[in-house]
């Protein structure tokens, strides 16, 4: 297959995931058109520029020879067309990514929120959700500003005057072609992604494989223990109602009990024909010959989550025991501690599309179990929970709100990937000479011999070319020390969330059904939710 081919498939495989996806999430009863197009386009940038990674660490590996010598074609300005070539994609999807994050889905959130009050016309829903998403262009236009003028490096005069530096401020600017800017504003959203990944995907890398292995309880069971609760409601409802039979009127403590006992009843009544539809189906019946499947699904996850922390714990303690300094955020120059992705990926990228493959199936894995961790939590505002994610029952509003966090995620994850592999991410598969003296007869002469070597952060400018990526995720050291402490606090939070999923239960065979639903109807659900 060749690279345009496997690229053009690639990009199907990501508008086709993006498009089940959603539509197995999005609520039957109030999917609306505009939301499940923008929940879908803004998942699929977000994957396509994922995608750019291993592109852009083939281009910069493919310039060199193995022995560490450019190719015949990879001049200087072939070289630098490259490396723009490159840098204008990641300006046209990085660029596209913030319209969607700022404007975007704000506006459509927004829309939908008005949408829901009474008398509201189509003029007025339009008005108020620009009022509202003005908010958040702001907010961008700050971090574009805030980006642009932050000096990253200071005029070489000290007695310079204040016009002077502010110069050399919109020089610096120019020369950047307006970098700086954007990584900053792209590097705060994957700040926000580095949150979110360590309360839902750090989670879910434990509950997704420990639910799987442990299931879910027995729709009989829960049906026969529901009917007792039934019995027992009915039997508190009958007793309060049985004080008012010489026509006596119910105190005021007895009428609140009484209207929370028959709230409860209607809550455990429609639980009661879920559970039956559900014992009845098909695909309950299908679900538990996969059973074994599943078991083996889990310990499959859970060895994939042991080599995913283990490996980001071997390069945080090496980044602790050897880097440069929070100064430099935490730069190691060369690996002193091998984890086992550091070294997979390097050797997969010389057959092609295998580092593609193993990209894909990381980042897949980090939806994945964001999407257990989320749907196990939930979308909360501190202690304030806002929305329930389930399957074929997510309002619109949460549906955006959802795509929002794993645009995010996915945003960290080409961090992440750096955090597990950083030789690979910033310089792929490059080799440069260094001089060695020789030896005679187990004495060093005066020879010397240039030999290859894998390049790093000690490397020369001229001999190995940086990735764009990296340019991008270390503009600003600050947040590469963000990162570093944020590794920490997701493998603290990994080890939590692992205790925590231990010692949980056996997960309901349904959604928990509550009085305050408005997602759920009255109809028979879905059998694909079980």
């Amino acid at each position: 297959l060749s690279r345009p081919g496997f690229l053009s498939a690639y990009l199907v495989a990501i508008l086709a995931f993006c498009w089940i996806y959603v539509r197995k999430y999005q609520s039957q009863r109030e999917s609306e058109v505009v939301s499940t197009i923008t929940a879908i386009f803004s998942l699929a940038i977000a994957l396509i520029t994922s995608a750019l990674l291993p592109v852009d660490i083939f281009l910069v590996s493919y310039m060199k020879n193995q022995n560490g010598t450019f190719k015949d074609w990879a001049n200087a300005n072939v070289s630098r067309q490259i490396e723009d070539t490159v840098l204008y994609g990641y300006y046209a999807f990085y660029s596209v990514i913030l319209f969607c994050v700022f404007f975007w889905i704000p506006f459509v959130y927004f829309y939908y929120e008005e949408k829901d009050e009474d008398d509201t016309g189509k003029c007025t829903q339009v008005k108020m959700a620009l009022k509202y998403t003005l908010g958040f262009v702001v907010i961008c236009a700050l971090l574009l500003l805030v980006g642009a003028f932050v000096p990253l490096n200071l005029p070489d005069n000290k007695n310079s005057t204040q016009w002077e530096k502010v110069k050399f401020l919109f020089e610096e600017l120019g020369s950047s072609h307006g970098l700086a800017a954007l990584s900053f504003s792209i590097s705060s959203l994957t700040l926000l992604g580095m949150l979110a990944a360590i309360i839902y995907t750090a989670y879910g890398m434990s509950a997704l494989p420990l639910n799987l292995i442990k299931g879910t309880r027995s729709a009989a069971y829960e049906r026969l223990e529901n009917t007792e609760d039934i019995e027992e409601v009915e039997q508190h409802i009958q007793t309060i109602k049985s004080k008012s039979k010489d026509g006596r009127p119910l105190p005021a403590r007895d009428r609140r009990a009484l209207k929370q006992l028959e709230e409860r009843l209607r809550t455990l009544r429609k639980r009661e024909r879920h559970l039956e539809f559900i014992e009845n189906s098909w695909w309950t019946k299908f679900c538990g010959a996969l059973r074994p499947l599943k078991i083996i699904w889990g310990i499959f996850f859970i060895f994939v989550a042991l080599l995913f922390v283990i490996s980001l714990f071997l390069s945080n303690l090496d980044k602790a025991l050897h880097s440069a300094g929070i100064d430099s955020g935490f730069i190691i120059f060369g690996a002193n501690l091998s984890n086992p992705l550091n070294m997979l990926l390097p050797l997969l990228q010389t057959v092609f599309p295998l580092d593609y493959i193993l990209i894909t199936i990381i980042i897949m894995y980090f939806i994945f179990t964001s999407m257990a961790g989320i749907r196990n939590i939930g979308i909360w505002f501190f202690w304030i929970r806002l929305y329930k994610i389930r399957r074929g029952r997510t309002r619109p509003q949460a549906l955006l709100f959802l795509c929002m966090i794993l645009l995010l995620i996915v945003l960290h994850t080409s961090y992440m990937i750096y955090s597990l592999a950083p030789q690979y991410v910033m310089y792929g598969s490059q080799n440069y000479f260094i001089e060695s003296n020789m030896t005679f007869n187990g004495h060093r002469g005066n020879s010397t011999l240039s030999v290859p070597k894998r390049c790093d952060a000690d490397a020369p400018e001229d001999q190995c070319t940086v990735t764009r990526t990296y340019l991008f995720l270390h503009k600003f050291w600050f947040f590469s020390a963000a990162y570093y402490f944020g590794n920490w606090a997701f493998l603290g939070v990994f080890v939590v969330g692992f205790i925590v999923s231990c010692c949980k239960g056996k997960k309901s065979v349904i959604e928990r059904v509550d009085e305050d639903d408005s997602d759920l109807s009255d109809e028979e659900p879905s059998v694909y939710s079980v």
